[in-house]
């Protein structure tokens, strides 16, 4: 029985494990890393092993506004939702597709698109613990990427309140 019951805890801390959510999964506001202004909240999630981002809302834009940067813009063959770049709306639109997993809080090999141009990026996405010194939140590191050329921009963790509410009505 003391066998049984150990394999069962062990058992159950394995599923556990596996079954955690990754450190990069949940919600983020980007900020501009030329103003520290708040950019976006964005809400980031593993869907069928791959990682997924979409925009709550957008800094002084309403909810309901379209990729007007993107007219003119083929929507890319691999994008992960149907119908025309310059018609989607910023908010809602899976801007962040197709990451695939690299460990804990690693994520390479898919692609971000600019919702104000409608340019796709390679994508890599890395996690970093606050740490009271670098990090003095949780952050995401976002690097877009064209070839093997790119640059990141940083993100703070937030609240699902914080990244829906900076859109205006």
């Amino acid at each position: 029985m003391k066998k049984f019951l150990g394999l069962l805890v062990s058992l159950l801390v394995t599923a556990a494990c596996v079954f955690a959510a990754d450190p990069v999964e949940g919600y983020w506001v980007s900020v501009d890393d030329k103003t520290g202004e708040v950019t976006a909240g964005w809400k980031i999630w593993q869907e069928g092993g791959q990682l997924y981002g979409t925009i709550l809302s957008a800094a002084n834009q309403k909810k309901d506004e379209v990729a007007f940067g993107a007219k003119g813009k083929k929507t890319p063959d691999d994008f992960p939702q149907k119908g025309e770049l310059s018609q989607m709306k910023v908010v809602g639109t899976y801007w962040i597709y197709g990451l695939k997993n690299k460990g804990e809080g690693k994520w390479r090999s898919g692609n971000i698109v600019d919702p104000s141009n409608g340019t796709k990026y390679g994508c890599e996405i890395t996690f970093h613990g606050a740490d009271g010194k670098k990090y003095k939140t949780d952050t995401l590191e976002m690097k877009g990427k064209v070839g093997p050329i790119g640059r990141s921009q940083y993100w703070r963790k937030s609240t699902e309140a914080e990244a829906s509410s900076l859109s205006i009505d």
